[in-house]
């Protein structure tokens, strides 16, 4: 799979761009607050349908437009695939193929890409929220049915929650509705939570092998999901029913404390991923050097993981991320990719970037939400 080309209009800072890419490394090179980081990001939001920065469309939006349009062809199992995307401030118009996709789940997945930032550097020791968002995002694309029963959960525990804040206040003392609502609440949850698990246990089984080559086999990893949903089950055959009579239970025996709170206590909205290396946990004992190099592993498994789920590698998104890492951890991160996963690097300039993969790169100058294609990288940038 490979964007073949690309025009945006409106978008961020820029009014009207068109790009043509080459299968293998494309460079885009510029200053800070020029733009490179926009284009990413308007390759993922035309993947995703959604921006890896910021949860508000109209942000996204050219000052003083109405819309913002991103365009893009892929090359996908042999044949060429227009998509396009339209973000208005009433919500979005996705297109496969120039049909128009009813629902995003049925356009996500068309697309696959992995972002790696200076902020996903952080999804070892950041929030909890974080780490859900990485797991529903990357499960999404290879499970785009995962995102509409997500949509379906979020919305139920926001009807869950305003109704224990209504018994929290006394507005209301009848329960029953709050048993309908469990009913609900508890088949979406299970069916969130075991997907994200199976999802983890799939993603740990990459990322362990890739951590112990950059730690040079000196460290092991450990990945594992917690959820606050009991998952211990006597019969995996009967797994789903288990699980959701154990969630059902308890949401009774914690009923009056989530009344007492006016919120939701148990479901996959409270779940969180755990690392461990050498044993030890390392968001919270971890050098900075472990961190990045468990967030590099995680970053390469999703690569393996996409691969394996749809036999087409996803395109790779390295935003401002090489100068955050060493020597080594650069290395390691351009070897597993060359030569067969197309990849978009930002970067201020190829100083302290070594490696033989952007010698052969695609290279634009981004200056002022201007893109130009350049036929040479100064001899003094290499």
């Amino acid at each position: 799979m490979f964007l073949e080309k690309m025009s945006i209009d409106h978008f961020r800072n820029y009014d009207h761009a068109e790009l043509a890419f080459s299968q293998g490394v494309t460079l885009f090179l510029g200053q800070n607050a020029q733009g490179k980081t926009n284009v990413l990001e308007a390759i993922y939001t035309l993947a995703m349908a959604k921006s890896h920065r910021t949860s508000t469309d109209k942000d996204l939006i050219q000052w003083q437009h109405d819309y913002a349009k991103i365009e893009g062809r892929i090359h996908k199992r042999g044949q060429s695939l227009p998509m396009s995307l339209i973000v208005t401030s009433k919500g979005k118009k996705a297109k496969v193929n120039h049909l128009e996709q009813k629902r995003l789940s049925h356009y996500i997945g068309n697309l696959n890409v992995v972002m790696f930032a200076p902020e996903d550097l952080s999804l070892v020791k950041g929030s909890p929220s974080g780490r859900r968002r990485f797991i529903d995002m990357e499960l999404g694309q290879m499970l785009p049915v995962y995102l509409y029963d997500l949509t379906q959960f979020q919305r139920i525990l926001q009807q869950r929650n305003h109704y224990l804040k209504r018994l929290q206040t006394r507005k209301t003392t009848d329960t029953t509705m709050l048993d309908v609502l469990d009913e609900q609440y508890s088949e979406l949850a299970v069916k969130i939570t075991l997907k994200r698990r199976d999802f983890v246990e799939q993603l740990a089984g990459y990322a362990i092998p890739i951590h112990s080559q950059i730690s040079r086999e000196t460290e092991t990893l450990q990945i594992s999901y917690d959820s606050s949903v009991n998952l211990t089950v006597t019969n995996t055959a009967d797994e789903f029913n288990q699980v959701r009579e154990q969630l059902l239970e308890e949401l009774v025996q914690k009923r009056a404390r989530e009344i007492d709170r006016g919120l939701s206590l148990i479901g996959p909205h409270r779940d969180d991923l755990s690392f461990i290396v050498n044993e030890r946990n390392v968001q919270v004992f971890g050098s900075q050097g472990q961190q990045r190099t468990t967030a590099l592993a995680v970053k390469l498994a999703e690569i393996d993981l996409i691969f394996k789920e749809t036999n087409e590698y996803p395109l790779l998104l390295l935003d401002d991320v090489l100068s955050e890492l060493d020597g080594h951890r650069q290395t390691h991160l351009l070897n597993a990719i060359q030569g067969k996963v197309q990849t978009f690097v930002t970067a201020t300039g190829v100083e302290g970037i070594h490696h033989q993969t952007l010698a052969n790169a695609t290279c634009f100058n981004v200056d002022n939400g201007t893109i130009n294609r350049m036929d040479e990288v100064d001899n003094d940038d290499r």
